[in-house]
């Protein structure tokens, strides 16, 4: 919905006298909503650019995927070398030296510490690390009075004057105003409430390769609710079985191509060919499994690496395709909290699969000894602070990346994604979607490095609001690659500048795609943004 200035003060703030406005009025540069990756990034960079910024935060962590929602970094296979900005990478060395400076870690000295030793990802390592790393980063703005972090709060109405953001009220009573306004929410929930032109779920017109057979805005890859869980052997830490156990233990997911069963299996989709693929789960401290072992696939602590009972059995983090909530989705329905509570139910159910049920290679059933640590996420309760979201709304941009220009498949004969001329940024990873909430199953395909266009940051029409996540001008399948950690922050990153540069020039974002592009481009390459991938990764 959007509302005119007058109509914003009479609904929102009816009754309030004007110094009791002005008291509960907040007046910034650059007001970044949302204090996830993409919003630290962005802040960051307006801050170093001399911008005042505030960062609003549903939670009391700031940090997003790495932190509230309890996700390792998903990465490319050359992010040790290139293929993200410096202060990403600058971020990923402060988390290593955090471990070194703080763990009793009995191989310090290693060059590319992995705290966890996992399978998915270069760097699995505690919710907490990245918690400290980011704080620490910020703490010199907060102090000198350039930066306010609220916690705990939601954005709940917008103030609009034609095509520009006038203010923000926040559900505290707070009224944020600010020259550029920036939705680094998980879902977009800045666009409805500012009129912005948005996109959600599977189109119908794209044309792409891979387009969902099921179009419509109720279409978007699964959610889950991570939790993070450690091993105590001879210990029984069984919970209180929970209240929706019976429905998820005989759930069978309805997509199509089909599921091979059960939900709560160690038999699933493989993500890429479809075909069941079983996986074992043994928590015991240098099992060897015949298969796949779930237990390393996200884990956060390897006690291999540290000294002699740090840690009884290590510390994993649950994000599997048996947690994935397939039954709705978790921001824009009417039902939001029955789908909240539920996407909970089926995690808490998959612990208990796992400490009574799960099957053990050389027999036996169920770890009791495996133990929720809801004070790795911060919660009393083992699950994460947030639902981890993968695909958000999305704004009608200036430009839109489709799958011709990124999917190997639909590039077929050329071994390059596209060129961006206006490339702010880049990132690789796969198209990959989970399976949605209306019945399909993974799309999962293989995309070439790709550039960041600044058209996708654009909206169509709106000329001080910016996303600054996965909100950008990608579709329900290249949503799939332009979602992960990495390129999450370049995207923060590239909406943080460009505010800081509009405010510095008296321009606009559009200003700055038409008559000073490579100028922009010049601020990003000296901030050690990378524009283009080098020959080598061809």
């Amino acid at each position: 919905m959007t509302f005119t200035r007058r109509a914003f003060i009479q609904t929102s703030l009816a009754g309030v006298s004007a110094w009791a406005l002005r008291k509960h009025e907040i007046e910034t540069d650059v007001a970044i909503i949302g204090g996830g990756i993409g919003g630290c990034a962005a802040a960051l960079a307006a801050l170093e650019m001399n911008c005042r910024v505030v960062v609003t935060e549903p939670t009391d962590w700031i940090g997003g995927q790495f932190t509230q929602q309890g996700v390792p970094p998903d990465e490319h296979q050359w992010i040790e070398s290139f293929g993200a900005t410096r202060t990403y990478r600058e971020f990923r060395a402060a988390i290593r030296e955090y471990y070194r400076r703080s763990y009793p870690l009995i191989v310090p000295d290693v060059q590319h510490l992995n705290p966890g030793s996992c399978g998915v990802s270069r760097l699995c390592h505690e919710p907490r690390a990245t918690l400290s790393v980011l704080r620490e980063r910020l703490a010199p703005y907060i102090s000198r009075g350039r930066l306010q972090i609220l916690l705990n709060v939601t954005p709940k109405a917008a103030s609009v004057t034609l095509d520009r953001v006038e203010a923000v009220q926040l559900q505290s009573g707070v009224v944020l105003r600010a020259r550029y306004f920036l939705d680094a929410t998980e879902d977009g929930a800045l666009l409805p409430m500012t009129g912005t032109e948005f996109v959600m779920g599977a189109e119908t017109d794209t044309r792409e390769l891979h387009a969902s057979q099921r179009p419509g805005p109720d279409n978007m890859q699964a959610p889950t609710w991570c939790f993070a869980m450690e091993f105590r052997p001879g210990e029984n830490h069984t919970i209180d079985r929970p209240a929706e156990y019976e429905y998820w233990k005989d759930y069978v997911p309805p997509l199509s191509p089909p599921w091979p069963g059960k939900l709560l299996s160690l038999t699933y989709s493989h993500p890429i060919t479809l075909e069941p693929r079983t996986a074992s789960f043994d928590p015991r401290p240098g099992a060897q499994t015949e298969n796949f072992n779930l237990w390393t696939y996200r884990r956060l602590i390897d006690p291999a690496l540290f000294a002699p009972d740090t840690y009884a059995g290590g510390i994993s983090l649950v994000n599997w395709p048996q947690n994935d909530y397939m039954e709705g989705n978790l921001f824009a329905e009417d039902d939001t909290s029955v789908h909240l509570m539920r996407a909970r139910q089926l995690s808490l159910s998959l612990f208990y699969w796992l400490q009574t049920e799960v099957p053990h290679e050389d027999g036996g059933q169920g770890w009791p000894g495996l133990r929720l640590r809801g004070d790795i996420l911060g919660t009393p309760d083992g699950l994460a602070k947030a639902p981890y979201i993968r695909e958000s709304r999305r704004i009608k941009a200036r430009f839109t990346v489709i799958e011709d220009h990124v999917g190997q498949e639909a590039r077929l004969g050329m071994n390059r994604a596209e060129s961006f001329p206006d490339s702010v940024g880049i990132g690789s990873y796969r198209i990959d979607l989970h399976p949605s909430t209306r019945g399909d199953n993974y799309i999962d395909v293989a995309s070439l490095p790709f550039e960041i266009p600044l058209g996708a940051l654009l909206p169509e029409r709106m000329e001080n609001l910016l996303p600054a996540c996965k909100n950008i001008g990608v579709t329900h399948i290249t949503g799939g690659c332009y979602r992960l950690h990495p390129v999450e922050w370049n995207i923060g990153e590239a909406a943080g500048a460009l505010a800081a540069y509009c405010l510095s020039r008296n321009t606009t974002p559009h200003g700055v795609h038409e008559r000073h592009l490579k100028d922009f481009q010049g601020v990003l390459g000296r901030r050690g943004v990378e524009l283009r991938w080098p020959d080598s990764v061809y």
